[in-house]
């Protein structure tokens, strides 16, 4: 199978047709209409085989995966997810791979409405690249840099089971087969909160996705807000698989360090948090207030059962 006739099987007619595409696959450029008083978000992000997934993981699961870690930072910004193009590097061509990593793809983007207007294939190591886009109505997206003193900082859900799929994995730990399998599906199955984060869209005074882990991603919203906070280790939400584990340093270090959870951490002021609270519980998420937001020019403090507890090393970097 030639590069064309890989476009034209696993692409080509295949997922939903927005009607805002005036030309899709098949010519140099995509061409799409972008709604009056909107403006375009966009984001791209690479995934390579043994940094960002293992060698192993099912087709299916990445082609999912690829695509919401990307609308996942839609989401952050409070944008609706529109159009994706994928740049995509494969060392051979496997036919069964590649029909369950394009079902993967096309059933998460028909679920979130998301058309796939374009991209580029070539050959060498797995490395999958998207570049996403959405809509948000002018002047209303969501940014790291608008927290205030006194604001209220929250995530919308359960944070290190990634980190326990992986560690676990690595280090061979002996957890129970349930906890390992729900902890599995998280990381590979990441559901992006893209109907919170228009929720939050007006109300909210700053949000960010978790994908580096908390305490990397809060601190990058400290540092653009110009503000300090108070985070309580033992209000953030874990689940029954993370709870599992008895060393409290551990599970703490996966819940606050390691990220690609892609719940929303965003701030909230006092006279608007309940208001956030009772509109996201309509959308079947259960937000959790986890600290505040105090003026201190960027000193991030974390306390568990209200004894100070050491920040644990940063989240996930590249070139470290």
């Amino acid at each position: 199978m030639k590069e064309f006739e890989l476009i034209n099987r696993y692409f080509t007619g295949r997922g939903i047709t927005r009607r805002d595409v005036d030309l899709g696959i098949g010519d140099d450029c995509a061409l799409i209409s972008v709604p009056e008083n909107c403006q375009l978000a966009v984001t791209t992000d690479t995934l390579v085989e043994g940094v960002h997934f293992f060698a192993d993981i099912p087709p299916r699961a990445l082609g999912h995966r690829i695509l919401a870690v990307n609308l996942s930072d839609l989401a952050a910004m409070g944008a609706e997810p529109a159009w994706v193009s994928i740049g995509l590097t494969l060392s051979h061509i496997d036919q069964q791979w590649l029909e369950e990593f394009t079902e993967g793809m096309h059933d998460i983007a028909e679920y979130y409405n998301v058309q796939i207007i374009g991209g580029d294939t070539t050959e060498g190591p797995l490395t999958i690249t998207v570049c996403a886009k959405g809509i948000v109505p002018k002047g209303k997206a969501l940014t790291r840099s608008g927290a205030k003193n006194g604001d209220w900082i929250y995530v919308t859900g359960p944070l290190g089971d990634s980190g326990l799929a992986i560690e676990a994995r690595k280090q061979g730990w002996n957890i129970a087969p349930e906890h390992l399998k729900s902890a599995t599906e998280r990381f590979n199955f990441p559901s992006p909160r893209v109907a919170a984060g228009q929720v939050l869209r007006g109300t909210a005074t700053s949000a960010i996705d978790i994908s580096d882990g908390l305490v990397a991603d809060l601190s990058h919203i400290l540092r653009q807000s110009g503000v300090g906070a108070v985070i309580h280790a033992d209000k953030v939400p874990t689940s029954e698989a993370l709870n599992s584990l008895s060393d409290d340093n551990v599970r703490l270090k996966l819940a606050l360090a390691y990220g690609d959870d892609y719940e929303l951490l965003y701030t909230v002021s006092d006279d608007n948090k309940n208001l956030l609270e009772a509109k996201l519980q309509q959308y079947g998420v259960e937000p959790v207030c986890i600290g505040q937001i105090i003026n201190n020019d960027g000193k991030l403090e974390l306390l568990y059962h209200n004894q100070t507890w050491p920040l644990p090393d940063v989240g996930f970097e590249h070139f470290s």
